[in-house]
């Protein structure tokens, strides 16, 4: 199977990696500790965030890129991680597409850190073989998130009813769609 690479570096010290396990625990987890307020009002798992919630988590990245269905990184700045990311395979996303996922840490938003990470993801998206679109999907009152995929030129491709599970969730997720063809285009244009 075909994976993105592991290790994406970006400029100004900014890497998207895969997961290292237990060596990511106590980092990945203070991050997110210390993210609490930033991402409760649309994440829904920081509800039951734990330790054992983490560790849980980072023992099935692994398991989910070698079947294809996840590809997860770590967002490292300076060498700290500061968020995370990943493209994943959705039963309500085209059957060629994936579905770009993301949050930082609240010290290092505004940065254009999530725009970079979102146009390194297309990038390797559009590099496996067989994939058409790649969506980024958030609830239409997350005016930060929709900020990103309007950056890079995806179009508004759906609104869809979502059972509200986060605090701040409407119950209307925004679906943003971009094709291999407009990337094409667009990458095209910004070498003109």
């Amino acid at each position: 199977m075909t994976s993105p690479p592991r290790v994406i570096t970006l400029d100004g010290g900014l890497t998207l990696r895969c997961y290292q396990g237990d060596a990511d625990l106590p980092e990945f987890h203070r991050a997110i500790d210390e993210s609490l307020e930033h991402l409760r009002p649309w994440m829904p798992w920081i509800v039951e965030h734990s330790p054992a919630g983490t560790a849980g988590f980072l023992a099935r990245r692994a398991e989910l890129w070698a079947s294809g269905a996840e590809f997860s990184f770590a967002i490292v700045l300076d060498g700290a991680i500061v968020g995370s990311c990943g493209l994943a395979r959705r039963t309500n996303s085209p059957a060629d597409g994936l579905e770009i996922g993301y949050w930082l840490h609240p010290a290092v938003t505004g940065r254009g850190l999530a725009t970079r990470t979102a146009r390194a993801l297309v990038e390797e998206a559009f590099r496996l073989p067989g994939i058409g679109c790649v969506e980024i999907v958030h609830d239409v009152a997350n005016h930060a998130s929709g900020a990103v995929p309007a950056r890079l030129g995806f179009t508004r491709a759906l609104v869809r009813p979502a059972e509200p599970i986060a605090p701040a969730e409407t119950g209307e997720e925004q679906v943003w769609r971009l094709t291999r063809q407009q990337a094409q285009a667009l990458a095209a244009a910004e070498t003109h």
